[in-house]
């Protein structure tokens, strides 16, 4: 399998960079998108890394953030054919801890193309889309809420999902943010190898260490490779680095890695 970072928060190869994450993946049968970024940068990257983004077939959106969404509209006009997964509360309006909206674009709501999907789904016996039922422990919101009626309520993050891929008897998650926590996701489910943010960027390395620690014991328990990005955060993934060893990998906008 090969993934390709088209959109990420830093680049070390002179890609345009943003706060978002889209990530192009190739594997034994599907050319799949996950998540669109929080514009076209994601689609001017792929052009410059030589992908064509109108050859993939099938395309996930991990939660309903701006900044791992936006680029939908630009990745349905590039590709006629693909049929974008998502969870049916994606539209909801979400908004951070400044009380600033976060949420996707209402007008792409109801477009032919966007599925939407209420519990795991199972597309082949290569992939399936699938959710964190049950945590054992709260999620840190870190403020974040959502709308629902009139009021503005703590978020849950009921749309967040995550891609499952099984190939070679290995299984590898793909997740945009973690919100629900890795921790959470790492108990939750068995796999061999996870790809993306963990979350961890408001973490304190010295007020929240315990946290932290916290974290990077799950990540060593778990025996899996991980290779984050995005909302991880450059102090607090050194932390884990240090803990966790090297099994723990960064990766940035133009990076291909091999799993």
């Amino acid at each position: 399998m090969k993934v390709t970072v088209l959109s990420e928060n830093t680049s070390e190869c002179g890609l345009a960079t943003e706060h978002g994450l889209s990530l192009y993946i190739e594997t034994r049968k599907h050319r799949i998108l996950f998540d669109f970024g929080h514009s076209a940068v994601f689609a001017e990257n792929a052009v410059k890394l030589g992908i064509d983004l109108s050859t993939v077939d099938i395309a996930f959106l991990s939660h309903g953030h701006n900044d791992h969404s936006t680029g939908m509209e630009t990745f349905l006009d590039l590709n006629k054919h693909a049929n974008i997964y998502m969870h049916e509360q994606v539209f909801e309006p979400h908004y951070n801890g400044n009380n600033e909206y976060i949420g996707m674009d209402e007008t792409m709501d109801g477009h032919p193309r966007l599925i939407k999907v209420r519990e795991d789904i199972t597309i082949d016996p290569e992939i399936s889309f699938v959710t964190l039922k049950k945590p054992r422990k709260a999620a840190d919101t870190f403020g974040q809420k959502v709308k629902r009626g009139k009021y503005m309520e703590k978020e849950t993050y009921d749309h967040e999902m995550y891609l499952q891929i099984r190939e070679w008897y290995k299984t590898y998650i793909f997740s945009g943010c973690t919100h629900k926590g890795i921790v959470n996701l790492i108990y939750g489910k068995s796999f061999d190898c996870f790809v993306g943010g963990l979350h961890t960027m408001k973490y304190d390395v010295l007020w929240d260490e315990e946290l932290l620690l916290e974290v990077s014991r799950a990540l060593k328990d778990s025996g899996a490779e991980f290779y984050t990005c995005h909302c991880t955060g450059k102090e607090q993934y050194l932390f884990l680095k240090d803990n966790v060893g090297p099994r723990l990998h960064s990766i940035s906008a133009g990076v291909t890695i091999e799993i």
